[in-house]
């Protein structure tokens, strides 16, 4: 049921400069543009007005912007039968069908509740108003280093006043052994910018990369200039960092240039950093001399890459093995992240032993399966054939190429691989047979002899099976016989016939 609006002859509230007045005040001490504080005025008045004559009825309310009067009405259309007093009006005195009037009403009398509602309404329309003027402020200084003054401290964060808003540290954002009071002034890097307006505003940081290439930057003019460039930089927040520096200025020393004369950069950062120890060290494009910089001050004798695996093994000296791992392995671990490189660290006489038993085993093997005395088997190493398929492709040409084998001496090698081979091949298909292996598989000319050995000992039956491994399920069967790229490449391979247009 709709009810009755009584109208009087005032429309609109005497001519009220101090309302224009305070919203220019108010809008200059927020930094927000007076024009939206106006609005929030009106928002406020119209959901007042809408409580006292009722919330179905299509209201409008205005401030006068030159003269501060508040003009209240309800929108009607005129139509020539009303169903709802609240929103249509009878076509007469001239008005014309479909036409929308706007009828005043009488001034607004705020009573405790109004006032409160008003008061809220503006109050949220400002901050609203405030958070996007400082978005505006802060948005493109995502990954600038600011300052601010600590506000209020908890377990799980730090609040920031910078400004004319507020920024967060988290807990994790915060250097290890690190306490602020509220009142210092500290240094972080904005790392990202909330909308939500129940969350500080600026997401903040003193653990991120950036902040510490910000540092550098900041303290360093030839990398602010371009001239130096870091390429990458490995941290364990408020203990110790490794950065990898690189210039095309070849009159540049770029190491001398970041430490400074007598350590000064550099230990302004450090200073920032609460005594985070900093390591600047040469980058370059061979990896193995990246690795051999990374691990400093150790000293690294060789390293030895597995490109497939993305694995580096440094070998270096006993004595120099503390140093290379560092303390809880932190040395070792900051030069993988700058580099890239999964390093591990052996010692030469781990490396040697190592070494030495792969090659012991390559011999027994060889000479097992051509029935051939310890030294022909490291004859064979050392020309580079480690496996019987190596010999069997080598052939008689290749055999007779190295010195100590004549032809007649390689036709035997190759007839007794073909034996070694073929004895294999009888074995494998017993071990299919017994295990129940599908011809799928066991036909299947991309997997070798070797490979689905270990497939049927742990299991594997058929080509399903096979392609329902994850990669690393079958690595791990693999052990030394696949690559991760190789893995993968063999799991598609077998499950894309699996797929149907």
């Amino acid at each position: 049921m709709s009810r009755k609006i009584k109208t009087d002859n005032k429309t609109a509230t005497p001519v009220n400069n101090e309302i224009i007045q305070v919203a220019e005040i108010v809008a200059k001490d927020r930094g927000i543009d007076k024009e939206e504080l106006l609005e929030a005025m009106e928002t406020a008045i119209l959901k007042t007005a809408q409580l006292k004559y009722g919330e179905h009825c299509d209201i409008v309310a205005h401030i006068d912007r030159k003269t501060g009067e508040i003009f209240i009405a309800r929108r009607l259309k005129v139509v020539d039968h009303v169903v709802n007093r609240d929103t249509e009006i009878l076509a007469k005195d001239g008005k014309e069908l479909g036409q929308i009037i706007e009828e005043p009403l009488p001034p607004l009398e705020f009573g405790r509740v109004a006032a409160q509602t008003a008061k809220q309404i503006i109050t949220q329309k400002v901050k609203i108003a405030e958070r996007k003027k400082q978005y505006e402020e802060f948005t493109g200084r995502v990954g600038e280093i600011i300052t601010g003054v600590v506000k209020r401290c908890d377990f799980a964060e730090v609040v920031v006043d910078v400004g004319r808003a507020e920024g967060v540290l988290r807990k994790s954002d915060i250097l290890q052994n690190e306490v602020f009071n509220v009142g210092d002034r500290i240094s972080m890097l904005l790392i990202a910018i909330h909308d939500d307006i129940s969350r500080p505003m600026l997401q903040l940081s003193r653990t991120h990369d950036d902040f510490l290439k910000k540092l550098l930057e900041r303290e360093v003019p030839e990398i602010y200039d371009g001239i130096i460039k870091i390429m990458s930089i490995a941290r364990d927040p408020g203990s110790k960092a490794k950065i990898a520096v690189a210039t095309s200025d070849i009159k540049q020393d770029p190491i001398g240039a970041c430490v400074g004369v007598k350590g000064s950069r550099i230990q302004a950062v450090c200073d920032e950093l609460k005594g985070e120890k900093v390591d600047v060290v040469m980058w370059s494009d061979n990896p193995a001399v990246f690795i051999v910089n990374a691990l400093a001050p150790a000293d690294v004798a060789r390293i030895v890459f597995e490109s497939d695996t993305e694995t580096a093994t440094a070998v270096i000296p006993s004595s120099q093995q503390s140093i290379a791992i560092g303390r809880r392995g932190q040395n070792v671990k900051l030069a993988s992240k700058l580099t890239g490189w999964n390093i591990s660290i052996v010692t030469e006489e781990e490396d040697t032993k190592r070494r030495t038993e792969e090659i012991e085993q390559i011999v027994n093997n060889l000479c097992v399966g051509l029935d051939v005395d310890d030294m022909v088997a490291r004859l064979l190493i050392n020309e580079g054939y480690t496996s019987i398929p190596d010999i069997i492709d080598a052939g008689v040409d290749g055999l007779c190429s190295i010195d100590g084998i004549d032809n007649e001496t390689a036709e035997e090698l190759l007839k007794r691989a073909d034996v070694y081979m073929e004895k294999r091949r009888k074995s494998i298909d017993n071990l299919c047979k017994k295990h129940g292996v599908a011809d799928d598989l066991k036909n299947y000319d991309v997997i070798s002899t070797d490979l689905l050995e270990v497939l049927v000992e742990a299991g594997i039956k058929n080509l399903q099976d096979l392609g329902d491994l994850a990669t690393d399920e079958l690595m791990e069967i693999a052990g030394d016989m696949l690559s991760q790229e190789d893995a993968e490449a063999l799991i598609m391979n077998v499950r894309k016939d699996w797929f149907y247009e």
